[in-house]
Protein backbone atom coordinates (compact mmCIF):
# COMPACT_ATOMS: atom_id res chain seq x y z
CA UNK A 1 0.00 0.00 0.00
CA UNK A 2 2.70 2.23 0.95
CA UNK A 3 4.14 1.29 -2.41
CA UNK A 4 1.41 2.71 -4.02
CA UNK A 5 0.71 5.60 -2.69
CA UNK A 6 4.57 6.81 -3.45
CA UNK A 7 3.62 6.04 -7.01
CA UNK A 8 0.50 8.13 -7.53
CA UNK A 9 1.61 10.73 -5.65
CA UNK A 10 3.76 12.95 -8.55
CA UNK A 11 0.10 12.71 -10.23
CA UNK A 12 -2.04 14.32 -7.69
CA UNK A 13 -2.33 17.41 -8.14
CA UNK A 14 -2.94 16.88 -11.73
CA UNK A 15 -6.72 17.64 -11.03
CA UNK A 16 -6.42 21.02 -10.12
CA UNK A 17 -4.40 22.30 -12.79
CA UNK A 18 -6.54 24.45 -15.43
CA UNK A 19 -5.83 26.43 -18.80
CA UNK A 20 -5.90 30.48 -17.74
CA UNK A 21 -8.21 31.77 -20.61
CA UNK A 22 -5.83 34.59 -20.93
CA UNK A 23 -3.47 32.17 -22.69
CA UNK A 24 -3.61 32.41 -26.54
CA UNK A 25 -3.94 29.58 -28.27
CA UNK A 26 -2.02 29.21 -31.37
CA UNK A 27 -3.31 28.02 -34.95
CA UNK A 28 -6.43 28.20 -36.66
CA UNK A 29 -9.15 25.22 -36.41
CA UNK A 30 -11.85 26.85 -37.59
CA UNK A 31 -13.99 24.75 -40.56
CA UNK A 32 -15.06 27.28 -43.37
CA UNK A 33 -18.37 27.09 -44.15
CA UNK A 34 -18.85 27.71 -47.74
CA UNK A 35 -17.58 26.10 -50.72
CA UNK A 36 -13.52 25.62 -51.33
CA UNK A 37 -11.71 27.50 -53.65
CA UNK A 38 -11.14 24.79 -55.57
CA UNK A 39 -14.50 24.07 -56.70
CA UNK A 40 -15.16 27.74 -57.56
CA UNK A 41 -12.18 28.21 -60.17
CA UNK A 42 -12.78 28.29 -63.21
CA UNK A 43 -12.27 25.11 -65.13
CA UNK A 44 -12.17 24.51 -69.32
CA UNK A 45 -13.86 21.01 -68.75
CA UNK A 46 -17.10 22.57 -68.16
CA UNK A 47 -16.80 25.17 -71.07
CA UNK A 48 -18.88 24.97 -73.98
CA UNK A 49 -16.59 23.98 -77.18
CA UNK A 50 -17.59 27.32 -79.02
CA UNK A 51 -16.12 29.75 -75.91
CA UNK A 52 -13.21 27.66 -76.36
CA UNK A 53 -13.22 28.05 -80.39
CA UNK A 54 -14.06 31.74 -79.37
CA UNK A 55 -11.31 31.75 -76.95
CA UNK A 56 -8.59 30.25 -78.95
CA UNK A 57 -9.47 32.61 -81.81
CA UNK A 58 -9.31 35.67 -79.94
CA UNK A 59 -5.87 34.77 -78.65
CA UNK A 60 -4.47 34.48 -82.26
CA UNK A 61 -5.97 37.50 -83.32
CA UNK A 62 -4.52 39.04 -80.47
CA UNK A 63 -0.95 37.49 -81.79
CA UNK A 64 -1.69 38.59 -84.82
CA UNK A 65 -2.31 42.28 -83.91
CA UNK A 66 1.09 42.16 -82.55
CA UNK A 67 2.92 41.12 -85.29
CA UNK A 68 1.35 43.69 -87.28
CA UNK A 69 2.24 46.44 -84.37
CA UNK A 70 5.74 45.20 -83.91
CA UNK A 71 6.99 46.58 -80.07
CA UNK A 72 8.62 44.70 -77.58
CA UNK A 73 7.05 42.45 -75.49
CA UNK A 74 6.81 38.44 -74.25
CA UNK A 75 3.38 38.03 -75.42
CA UNK A 76 3.89 35.61 -77.39
CA UNK A 77 6.41 33.50 -75.70
CA UNK A 78 4.65 33.89 -72.57
CA UNK A 79 1.20 32.38 -74.36
CA UNK A 80 2.72 30.45 -77.21
CA UNK A 81 0.33 28.23 -79.22
CA UNK A 82 0.99 26.35 -82.66
CA UNK A 83 -2.72 27.31 -84.33
CA UNK A 84 -1.59 30.75 -86.11
CA UNK A 85 2.06 29.19 -87.31
CA UNK A 86 0.13 26.39 -88.80
CA UNK A 87 -2.60 28.62 -90.17
CA UNK A 88 0.34 30.52 -91.84
CA UNK A 89 2.59 28.00 -93.11
CA UNK A 90 -0.68 26.04 -94.78
CA UNK A 91 -1.96 29.42 -96.43
CA UNK A 92 1.67 29.99 -97.95
CA UNK A 93 2.11 26.29 -98.92
CA UNK A 94 -1.03 26.66 -100.80
CA UNK A 95 0.07 30.04 -102.31
CA UNK A 96 3.51 28.90 -103.70
CA UNK A 97 1.90 24.69 -104.82
CA UNK A 98 1.29 25.71 -108.28
CA UNK A 99 4.94 27.31 -108.99
CA UNK A 100 7.95 25.83 -109.90
CA UNK A 101 10.29 25.59 -112.67
CA UNK A 102 9.84 22.01 -113.79
CA UNK A 103 6.88 21.68 -115.71
CA UNK A 104 7.33 17.93 -115.14
CA UNK A 105 6.23 18.35 -111.22
CA UNK A 106 2.39 18.83 -110.49
CA UNK A 107 2.34 21.62 -107.92
CA UNK A 108 5.53 21.38 -107.16
CA UNK A 109 7.66 20.76 -103.83
CA UNK A 110 6.93 24.13 -102.19
CA UNK A 111 4.04 22.89 -99.75
CA UNK A 112 6.79 20.50 -98.15
CA UNK A 113 9.63 22.95 -98.60
CA UNK A 114 7.81 25.46 -96.39
CA UNK A 115 7.60 23.29 -93.46
CA UNK A 116 10.56 22.10 -93.67
CA UNK A 117 11.91 25.80 -93.71
CA UNK A 118 10.24 26.66 -90.68
CA UNK A 119 10.48 23.35 -88.61
CA UNK A 120 14.73 23.52 -89.15
CA UNK A 121 14.70 26.99 -88.97
CA UNK A 122 13.41 26.72 -85.58
CA UNK A 123 15.55 24.45 -84.28
CA UNK A 124 18.68 26.56 -85.77
CA UNK A 125 17.95 29.32 -83.89
CA UNK A 126 16.86 27.41 -80.62
CA UNK A 127 19.99 25.67 -80.63
CA UNK A 128 21.92 28.95 -81.54
CA UNK A 129 19.82 30.53 -78.39
CA UNK A 130 20.93 28.13 -76.19
CA UNK A 131 24.53 28.13 -76.94
CA UNK A 132 24.42 32.03 -76.47
CA UNK A 133 22.99 32.07 -73.19
CA UNK A 134 19.36 32.37 -74.10
CA UNK A 135 16.18 30.70 -72.57
CA UNK A 136 14.36 30.78 -75.65
CA UNK A 137 12.68 26.62 -75.89
CA UNK A 138 11.99 25.18 -79.13
CA UNK A 139 8.13 25.38 -79.23
CA UNK A 140 8.55 29.11 -78.12
CA UNK A 141 10.56 29.55 -80.83
CA UNK A 142 8.84 27.77 -83.40
CA UNK A 143 5.77 30.15 -82.32
CA UNK A 144 7.50 33.29 -82.78
CA UNK A 145 8.91 32.56 -86.16
CA UNK A 146 5.48 31.28 -87.66
CA UNK A 147 3.56 34.01 -86.56
CA UNK A 148 5.93 36.52 -87.90
CA UNK A 149 5.58 35.11 -91.39
CA UNK A 150 2.40 37.01 -91.28
CA UNK A 151 3.76 40.22 -93.49
CA UNK A 152 5.45 37.65 -95.81
CA UNK A 153 2.13 35.61 -96.29
CA UNK A 154 0.31 38.79 -96.84
CA UNK A 155 3.33 39.70 -99.51
CA UNK A 156 2.37 36.55 -101.22
CA UNK A 157 -0.84 37.56 -101.64
CA UNK A 158 0.03 40.82 -103.38
CA UNK A 159 2.56 38.87 -105.50
CA UNK A 160 0.09 36.85 -106.95
CA UNK A 161 -2.54 39.64 -107.68
CA UNK A 162 0.29 41.34 -109.75
CA UNK A 163 1.57 38.69 -111.35
CA UNK A 164 -1.89 38.35 -112.75
CA UNK A 165 -2.57 42.21 -113.50
CA UNK A 166 0.66 42.92 -115.36
CA UNK A 167 3.21 39.86 -115.25
CA UNK A 168 6.61 41.32 -116.76
CA UNK A 169 9.50 43.76 -116.04
CA UNK A 170 6.99 45.86 -113.60
CA UNK A 171 5.51 43.38 -111.69
CA UNK A 172 9.11 42.05 -110.84
CA UNK A 173 10.11 45.47 -109.50
CA UNK A 174 6.88 45.99 -107.24
CA UNK A 175 7.05 42.35 -105.73
CA UNK A 176 10.92 43.37 -105.18
CA UNK A 177 9.66 46.33 -102.92
CA UNK A 178 6.58 44.74 -101.45
CA UNK A 179 8.79 41.55 -100.75
CA UNK A 180 11.60 43.51 -99.44
CA UNK A 181 9.65 45.77 -97.09
CA UNK A 182 7.91 42.61 -95.47
CA UNK A 183 11.07 40.56 -94.84
CA UNK A 184 12.22 43.71 -92.82
CA UNK A 185 8.79 43.67 -91.31
CA UNK A 186 9.30 40.01 -90.60
CA UNK A 187 12.94 40.65 -89.20
CA UNK A 188 12.03 43.51 -86.94
CA UNK A 189 9.46 41.88 -85.19
CA UNK A 190 10.41 38.64 -84.23
CA UNK A 191 13.73 40.26 -83.49
CA UNK A 192 11.82 42.69 -81.38
CA UNK A 193 9.96 39.24 -79.34
CA UNK A 194 12.91 37.48 -78.78
CA UNK A 195 15.27 40.35 -77.54
CA UNK A 196 13.76 39.69 -73.40
CA UNK A 197 15.04 35.69 -73.91
CA UNK A 198 18.34 36.64 -74.84
CA UNK A 199 21.60 38.18 -73.10
CA UNK A 200 21.60 41.86 -73.88
CA UNK A 201 25.51 41.61 -75.23
CA UNK A 202 24.73 39.22 -77.71
CA UNK A 203 21.82 40.17 -79.07
CA UNK A 204 23.23 40.62 -82.18
CA UNK A 205 24.21 37.49 -82.78
CA UNK A 206 20.87 36.03 -82.59
CA UNK A 207 19.22 38.17 -85.51
CA UNK A 208 21.80 36.66 -87.81
CA UNK A 209 19.81 33.14 -88.23
CA UNK A 210 16.67 35.36 -88.03
CA UNK A 211 17.83 37.18 -90.85
CA UNK A 212 18.39 34.24 -92.81
CA UNK A 213 15.25 32.12 -92.00
CA UNK A 214 13.00 35.12 -93.42
CA UNK A 215 15.58 35.98 -96.57
CA UNK A 216 15.04 32.01 -97.47
CA UNK A 217 11.17 32.34 -97.33
CA UNK A 218 11.31 35.74 -99.03
CA UNK A 219 13.40 34.68 -101.58
CA UNK A 220 10.08 31.81 -102.44
CA UNK A 221 8.26 34.23 -102.20
CA UNK A 222 9.97 36.69 -104.77
CA UNK A 223 11.00 33.43 -107.31
CA UNK A 224 7.68 32.42 -107.42
CA UNK A 225 5.67 32.34 -110.87
CA UNK A 226 2.67 30.34 -111.78
CA UNK A 227 3.57 27.36 -114.34
CA UNK A 228 1.18 27.41 -117.61
CA UNK A 229 -0.78 24.30 -118.84
CA UNK A 230 1.15 22.90 -121.28
CA UNK A 231 -0.93 21.24 -124.38
CA UNK A 232 0.11 17.48 -124.97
Amino acid sequence: MAAEEEASRPFAGLSDVSISEDIPVEGDISVPVGPSRTDEEFSTLDEPVKETILRDLRAVGNKFIHVLYPRRSSALLRDWDLWGPLLLCVTLALLLQDGTADSDLEGGPQFAEVFVVVWFGSIIITLNSKLLGGTLSFFQSLCVLGYCILPLTVAMVVCRVVLLAAPGTVSFVVRLVVVTASFGWSTFASTAFLSDSQPANRRALVVYPVFLFYFVIGWMVLTYFPVKNRQP
